[in-house]
């Protein structure tokens, strides 16, 4: 099963109704004028894990927030606003434990060195474990037992350009073996490689009255812009989940006590909407390859903006929102709160999250916790990530929490 679901993006499943959209209902309707969902779907799917215990428990968002080391998976350009001359964090994740599955989870190393007061670098290491698994080829014989596992490994240079704007560059490189010497009928199955980067952007400035005591972030980044990867040599690359996003944190400090976070950020996959078969636009040349996924690796990411079949109001079905607060007590103590929202015909992800972190001195511990919030039973219901980190130079950082 798990083998299935990783690999789906490999087989592609044709039908021979037409499908349309439909203006009036707002989705592609089949023959019967059922809406269908048209979900975008990706390569390496893990990169766009969260692997951020701290955002876990903002619903996932990240982008805009202060400076710790996992700002290196939403925003690298957060780094450079270290108080900190190093900190480094660790984070665990078992992953669709609703699944009744025990042996998924996700490990994420994070860390960073502040060069000077403009520059800091960051390092991260994201490994991907999909459990045991038994292979069984298409008449349902047993194959043997493989460890699919994936795994990132990425660098960032962070400066500030001003004293208000900060801008990142990430090289990364990202491997996944999910059934490497297997076959599929004729095709040898081979592991999938790619090189990528991200670029970040933050701008943080004073508010307030006084001018000194709150602060607004607005952060956008483009992260996994990579070259499109395959598991069979010969047929059509897939993208992988480059992503845009953009989001805004403000931090309100009422006294030396108490402070509070509200952040609001959007995301959107940078990745060609799909075409069903039977639209006119599905496979103009013939060659029973949908041309959504031929396309040149610059040629989806800035067309994918403008080709959902459904026009501007499918777009504005693609994004994602993702809201939080975060409240912190003496800088030791936080709670956290969030929501994240994926439109019903693209993933239909809604989940409430909860999360909450102590730092002392130069330690701190993280935990969140996620909670669906649709009826349908999701694989997703309580994960729970866990983080513990160390900061270099403690009692300097402000409310950065654990991560």
């Amino acid at each position: 099963m798990r083998f299935l679901i990783s690999c789906s993006f490999l087989v592609l499943s044709l039908t021979i109704s037409a499908q349309t959209w439909n203006p009036a209902k707002g989705c592609i309707v089949d023959a019967s004028g059922e809406c269908l969902q048209n979900t975008i779907l990706t390569a390496l799917p893990f990169l766009r894990i969260n692997p951020d215990t701290r955002s876990g428990g903002l619903g996932d968002a990240g982008v805009a927030l202060t400076t710790d080391p996992n700002a290196m998976h939403h925003n690298a350009a957060r780094l450079a606003w270290a108080e900190n001359n190093m900190g480094i964090s660790a984070t665990y994740s078992p992953w669709l434990r609703n699944l009744g599955i025990d042996d998924i989870y996700l490990l994420y190393l994070s860390g960073y060195y502040k060069i000077d007061k403009f520059q800091t670098a960051g390092l991260a290491v994201r490994y991907f474990s999909l459990g045991k698994i038994d292979f069984r080829d298409e008449n349902g014989n047993d194959i043997g037992t493989g460890q699919p596992n994936e795994f990132e490994i990425a660098a960032a240079y962070s400066r500030k350009l001003s004293d208000v704007f900060s801008a990142s560059l990430s090289a990364k490189f990202a491997y996944s073996n999910l059934a490497t010497g297997k076959t599929v009928g004729a095709y040898d199955i081979t592991s999938a490689k790619t090189f990528g980067a991200d670029l970040g952007f933050l701008y943080r400035n004073k508010l307030g009255a006084s001018g000194r005591r709150n602060y607004l972030n607005v952060g956008l980044a483009i992260t996994n812009i990579g070259s499109k990867v395959t598991y069979i040599k010969g047929l059509v690359k897939d993208f992988i989940p480059t992503n845009l996003a953009l989001g805004a944190a403000y931090e309100m400090n009422f006294d030396d006590y108490n402070s509070l976070t509200t952040t609001l950020e959007i995301n959107k996959l940078l990745i060609p909407s799909p075409r069903k078969p039977g639209d006119p636009l599905y496979d103009v040349d013939n060659n029973k390859i949908a041309d959504y996924r031929e396309k040149s690796l610059f040629e989806g990411i800035f067309g994918s903006l403008n080709d959902a079949p459904g026009g501007g109001k499918e777009e504005l079905q693609e994004l994602m929102y993702s809201v939080g607060m975060e409240y912190w007590y003496d800088k030791q103590f936080a709670v956290r709160l969030g929501y994240f929202h994926e439109n019903a015909l693209k993933g239909n992800r809604k989940y409430m999250t909860l999360g909450c972190g102590v730092k002392y001195n130069v330690f701190g511990l993280n935990l969140s916790y996620l909670v669906p919030t649709t009826n349908n039973r999701s694989p997703l219901a309580n994960t729970i990530r866990f983080s513990i980190s160390y900061d270099f130079d403690g009692g300097t950082s402000s409310k950065q929490g654990a991560e």
